[in-house]
């Protein structure tokens, strides 16, 4: 695969694409401070494998995508205080960026999936422009940042420094899903360091983490307007997911008419090799039963 940018209102989208033009397109949202390779390529691959035609991409701020530096670092204390945070952007924005990805490709409908952070910014785009979806996948996700929250434990990792060496964002990384990962599943340390490593070396940029996470709170919460999707949509989540808790999925679910819930017993906040099988049948099932 070659990664290509395209031109997406005030950001350039870095992104890369896998199997057939000719199928069904499918295209993945990834999440807070995580790069389009925490779509692994092989999960991508099994979903070539089920017939789709796959595009995923960095959001704003993250990866090989545009950086707003000029936009600097957030000031995130009024959210602990219960006051409005000050953003550059939001998550309207970045739906707004995905639906400029599908324009640049010439992709008129699609199925849309979106993990964590991602899973908030499809439940947008959905509501902004639901013409442009055949379905929606939302997975380890929330209509609203007070709605499942971090533990203690995972709420600690989040706000842990930024690394500052190659090394030490393997370390972080590592200590991060040891404590947010699957506890039912060993956590595959060989993948997450070439990955992390992968990742450092494209782009490193803390401050840039830190406006995706103001996006998340000053977006504030989806589930009225939730309530008049008329989408077919399916939601996911690990019942052991300690950095977005279950009751977010299930209040996604809850508030989305017709959405179907399903979860995984041992799934934590990470995308264990074992359940990318389940995942994907589950994903096409519903892609292939919204036509």
């Amino acid at each position: 695969m070659t990664v290509e940018q395209m031109p997406c209102g005030e950001v350039e989208l870095a992104y890369e694409t896998f199997g057939d033009p000719s199928d069904p397109p499918l295209v993945l949202v990834m999440g807070l401070a995580t790069q389009m390779l925490g779509w692994p390529d092989g999960f991508c691959r099994t979903l070539v494998d089920a017939g789709f035609f796959v595009v995923r991409f960095d959001n704003r701020d993250i990866g090989l995508s545009t950086h707003l530096h000029e936009a600097g670092q957030p000031d995130l204390s009024p959210y602990f205080e219960g006051r409005p945070v000050e953003s550059a952007y939001v998550l309207a924005d970045m739906a707004d960026d995905t639906a400029a990805l599908l324009d640049g490709l010439g992709l008129d409908r699609v199925h849309l999936v979106g993990a964590s952070m991602g899973g908030m910014i499809v439940q947008e785009f959905a509501l902004r422009h639901p013409e442009r979806l055949l379905s929606l996948t939302s997975i380890m996700s929330t209509p609203g940042p007070q709605v499942g929250p971090p533990t203690a434990e995972a709420g600690a990792v989040l706000f842990s420094p930024p690394a500052t060496t190659e090394d030490e964002a393997v370390e972080r990384a590592i200590a991060t899903y040891s404590v947010i990962g699957s506890p039912g599943y060993e956590l595959d340390v060989e993948a997450l360091t070439e990955r992390t490593r992968e990742g450092y070396r494209r782009a490193h940029d803390p401050a840039g983490v830190a406006r995706q996470l103001a996006a998340i709170w000053a977006s504030g919460d989806r589930t009225e307007r939730l309530r008049s999707l008329e989408v077919p949509t399916l939601v996911m989540h690990g019942e052991g997911d300690p950095l977005v808790q279950i009751a977010g999925g299930r209040a996604t679910a809850d508030a989305v008419p017709g959405a179907r819930l399903v979860t995984y017993e041992g799934m934590g906040h990470d995308f264990p090799r074992e359940l990318w099988g389940p995942i994907v049948e589950e994903i096409s099932a519903h892609a292939t039963a919204a036509g």
